[in-house]
């Protein structure tokens, strides 16, 4: 009787012991389904005109039952290590290249969804109006960081100014023909609208030229239509397939979003899908 009642023991210890496992696996799968399914999406953005594009894409995600905050940037470093420490859950500020050039800089894992628009870079001058009014030796400043500073150099090529090397990522350094002997410098990007006035000319990003209001109809020179510096969202490469990431990418090319963009920037800003 005695080994019976201890084999029906043991059979009950272990009985017990997979309704725990398996109660403790359920609760497991239930914070996941949380986290998976989170209704509130943090997204990091640049002022203009990407945290514009977001708040036409609020009441969009609202109708899904999600929540957009957004996070406003004002540098390119912080939102991409935002995003890799999990304080953002996209960001969206950057093309591809510089991504793909940061990410593999600082080691971080991250990756885009959409292709949201394209901003292109022009050059700027409070001292001349036209390519050929610029002098021999005059100054002409660029954004310092590698992808933004070889946009801005083909930019230059492109109006005649100078000649380079083939490649993507460019500098100063791949300057073949400077007839004008131009001299080149490098800044960053934000700075370049702010001491406009104090410069011969600058190539320019197109949110800091739309924030600073300068009109693209006044550029001596504009980036190709064709340009491959789309603007995207960025995630965590984990996160990519996730609800609410896909939800919030499909609202960012919506045609609601496409037609904002269209209306409010004129050319400024180009949808790229």
């Amino acid at each position: 009787m005695k080994k019976r009642d201890l084999k029906m023991k043991k059979i009950l210890s272990l009985v017990l012991s997979i309704v725990v496992v398996f109660a403790l696996g359920g609760c497991g799968a239930k914070k996941e389904a949380v986290v998976t399914d989170k209704k509130i999406i943090k997204v990091g953005a640049s002022p203009v005109p990407h945290k514009e594009i977001l708040e036409v894409v609020k009441p969009l995600l609202a109708k899904e039952g999600y929540t957009l905050e957004i996070v406003e940037f004002t540098d390119y470093v912080i939102p991409n290590t935002a995003l890799a420490e999990g304080q953002l859950d996209a960001n969206f500020f950057q093309h591809v290249p510089y991504l793909e050039t940061f990410s593999k800089e600082k080691g971080l894992d991250l990756t885009y969804t959409v292709k949201v628009h394209i901003e292109p870079m022009a050059l700027y001058s409070s001292k001349y109006k036209t390519i050929a009014d610029i002098k021999d030796g005059a100054e002409i400043v660029i954004p310092n960081d590698p992808t933004n500073g070889a946009r801005a150099l083909r930019v230059l090529e492109k109006a005649g100014l100078l000649k380079l090397k083939a490649g993507d990522l460019i500098s100063k350094l791949d300057i073949t023909e400077n007839k004008k002997n131009l001299k080149i410098t490098e800044l960053e990007a934000p700075q370049l609208p702010r001491v406009l006035a104090d410069l011969d000319a600058a190539v320019i990003n197109a949110n800091y030229a739309i924030e600073a209001k300068l009109n693209l109809g006044d550029a001596l020179a504009v980036e190709a239509k064709d340009s491959p510096y789309a603007n995207v969202l960025a995630v965590k490469t984990e996160d990519k397939e996730k609800p609410y990431i896909k939800a919030l990418s499909e609202a960012l090319t919506s045609p609601e979003v496409k037609k904002f963009i269209e209306d409010k920037y004129k050319g400024a800003v180009i949808p790229a899908f």
